[in-house]
Formats: C-alpha cells, sequence, structure tokens
C-alpha cells in the first residue's frame, strides 16, 4: 500500500538568489517560480508590510511621508535585517504553503567576500522565516553551475557577476573558488552615476527607476550598434521645481558612466594579476564568463576584452544564471557538496 506523503504539500526545499535588486526563488523539482524587486514598503508608525517586490517597487518615488519603501539588502547583504526577513517571508509564502510541521531547506547564495557577521545575518533571515536548514553557496559559483560550466576540471576558469550592489570576480577550479574579489559597484551605482550626472550638468533630478530604465535604454560601456541616436528624460528643474525634459545621446552616457564601468575593469585586471600564471592561461583559452542584470550593459563584454585581451562570453540568461546553478546544486547535493560554504 502506498501511503501519501503530507509533505509534498507544504515546504519543498528551496534555492534563493537573495540579491541587492532582485530575489529569485528556485524550487526543487518546479524550477524557478518567483522573480521579484528585494523591495518592501511598510507605514512607519504602524510598521505594516504594504507591498513587497514589484508592487513595492512601484511606490518608489511616489511614496507619501508616512510610508517607508527600502531595499533591505545594500551591496548583497543584508543591511536591515527586520525588514529583510518580512520580505523573505513574504516570498517564501508567495510561492509555497509553509508549515511549522514540514519545514524546508534552503541553498542561498551569497557574495564571494562575505563576513561571517553578514553569513550570520543571512542564515538567521532564513530559518526566522521557517526554514530548517540553510546553505550558502557563493554567487560567481553558482553563476558558474547555473551556465553548465564544469567546475570540477583542474582548469582556472573566470566569472564575473555584476549584480545590483556588488560585482564578483572569482576565479573557480576543481569545485573551489582560488581566488574571489567583491567590489561594491554594480547596476545600483550605474544607476546613481546617471543621477548625479543629470543634476550636475542639466539641473534636472530624476528618480531611481527613471535613471535605471535610461540605463537600459541607451547606456552601454562600448560603441555598439542598434542604439537610439536620441533618448528624452523628463524629471524636475532642481532650481525653479517645475517639470523638465532634455534628450541625452548615448555618447553622453557612456561618458557619464565611466567611472563605475572602469571600477570593474579595475577589479577584472587586479584578479588577473594575483592568479598564478597557469590558471590565467586556462582562463585565456575559454575566456571570461559574464553574468548578472549588469552583464547586460550593452558592449561591456568588448570593453573588457578590449581592455584585458582576454574574451568576455555573456553567460545565456545572465540575469538567471545564479538561481538556477543554485537549484541545481540543491538537486544533487552529494554531487554538489563541495560548493557549500560555512
Amino acid at each position: 500500500m502506498k501511503f501519501f506523503n503530507f509533505s509534498n504539500l507544504f515546504s519543498k526545499n528551496m534555492a534563493m538568489d537573495l540579491g541587492t535588486a532582485n530575489t529569485l526563488i528556485y524550487v526543487k523539482g518546479k524550477g524557478i517560480i518567483l522573480n521579484e524587486p528585494s523591495v518592501v514598503a511598510y507605514e512607519k508608525n504602524t510598521g505594516r508590510i504594504l507591498a513587497v517586490g514589484r508592487k513595492a517597487k512601484n511606490f518608489i518615488g511616489r511614496a507619501p511621508h508616512n510610508i517607508a519603501v527600502v531595499r533591505p539588502l545594500k551591496d548583497g547583504v543584508i543591511a536591515d535585517f527586520d525588514v529583510a526577513q518580512a520580505m523573505i517571508k513574504e516570498f517564501f509564502l508567495k510561492v509555497q504553503k509553509m508549515s511549522r510541521f514540514f519545514k524546508p531547506k534552503a541553498v542561498i547564495c551569497v557574495p564571494a567576500g562575505i563576513t561571517q557577521i553578514e553569513k550570520k545575518a543571512v542564515i538567521d533571515s532564513a530559518e526566522e522565516s521557517g526554514v530548517r536548514k540553510v546553505y550558502l553557496i557563493e554567487e560567481p559559483m553558482a553563476a558558474a553551475i547555473g551556465a553548465n560550466i564544469d567546475i570540477s576540471q583542474n582548469k582556472g576558469q573566470m566569472v564575473i557577476d555584476i549584480g545590483g550592489g556588488t560585482t564578483e570576480v572569482a576565479v573557480l577550479s576543481i569545485s573551489s573558488v582560488a581566488y574571489s574579489e567583491s567590489v561594491r559597484v554594480a547596476g545600483d551605482e550605474i544607476n546613481e552615476t546617471i543621477g548625479r550626472y543629470l543634476l550636475k550638468n542639466y539641473r534636472i533630478q530624476v528618480g531611481e527607476n527613471t535613471a535605471e530604465k535610461c540605463k537600459m535604454e541607451i547606456g552601454s560601456a562600448y560603441p555598439v550598434d542598434g542604439l537610439s541616436s536620441l533618448y528624452n528624460i523628463a524629471g524636475k528643474d532642481s532650481i525653479s521645481s517645475s517639470p523638465k525634459e532634455i534628450s541625452l545621446s548615448a555618447e553622453e552616457i557612456r561618458k557619464a558612466i565611466e567611472e563605475p564601468v572602469y571600477a570593474v575593469i579595475d577589479a577584472i585586471r587586479r584578479a588577473l594579476e594575483k592568479t598564478p600564471p597557469d590558471l590565467v592561461v586556462d582562463i585565456n583559452m575559454d575566456g571570461m564568463y559574464l553574468t548578472g542584470g549588469g552583464a547586460l550593459l550593452k558592449g561591456l563584454d568588448k570593453l573588457i576584452h578590449k581592455e584585458t585581451k582576454i574574451k568576455c562570453n555573456v553567460i545565456e540568461d545572465p540575469l538567471i544564471s545564479v538561481v538556477l546553478g543554485s537549484g541545481k546544486a540543491l538537486e544533487d547535493m552529494k554531487k554538489y557538496s563541495r560548493v557549500f560554504i560555512n
């Protein structure tokens, strides 16, 4: 007689890419079933959660004074424990029923340079949200697994993961991280740079979402074909406070974001300088692998190639490669046992 497994109704094991900009969740046996901005809107007086994820992001720049709209993660790690815990719990409830009897295990991605205190914050937040056991995996390793790179090989492979808050540069070999560096310059910093440029040069103030849209529409790290010659952007005149609209060229935005872009290039150069010669030779054979939302910045792969003389491959589906890799590690924890960190 086959008994019904009640645990199948509740708390299936999950993998989570808990990012500064977005949170993605993979449920064992189902795949990716959540991809939402890591944003929470709540009432300041009561602390009541009003919205999480995509709905909360729509509050940015439009919320009244009594509503706080926050990103509980900063530079890839938890900055506001209570809000992060509330966000994680809401996301878990979105993807499955939670039960006090059948608590899930969770694989969670973290930056390669995470400290012990930051690790504890991630683990505590997940456990307080109903997780039984937490396994941590470094983001560049998860990205490599998600991109179907054979991480078990005895050869050097470089992964550059550009997220919202951090850029992770890692050299992998034999299922381990041989070298890693985390710089707190990534997609959010590029957005902020665009905002500062507009204020300084045009006396126009724009919201976070507007700057991000500008980056996605016309932003580039290197001259590329197919970009619109001009892009119209609307904001508020910083002197008169009246509405104001201007036109920007792709070349102008490219020059405006040079500083954060070259901060990423410098991190790659440092990694190559500190990597043993044999591993650098290996990296040169296959090229570097570029992933994360920042990989979608037009022409970035070409600029990296130009500056390092090493081919740069943009991973297929760079926005989801980290959570895909975490999901693969979750599905076969025995095979990937070496990739989990303490």
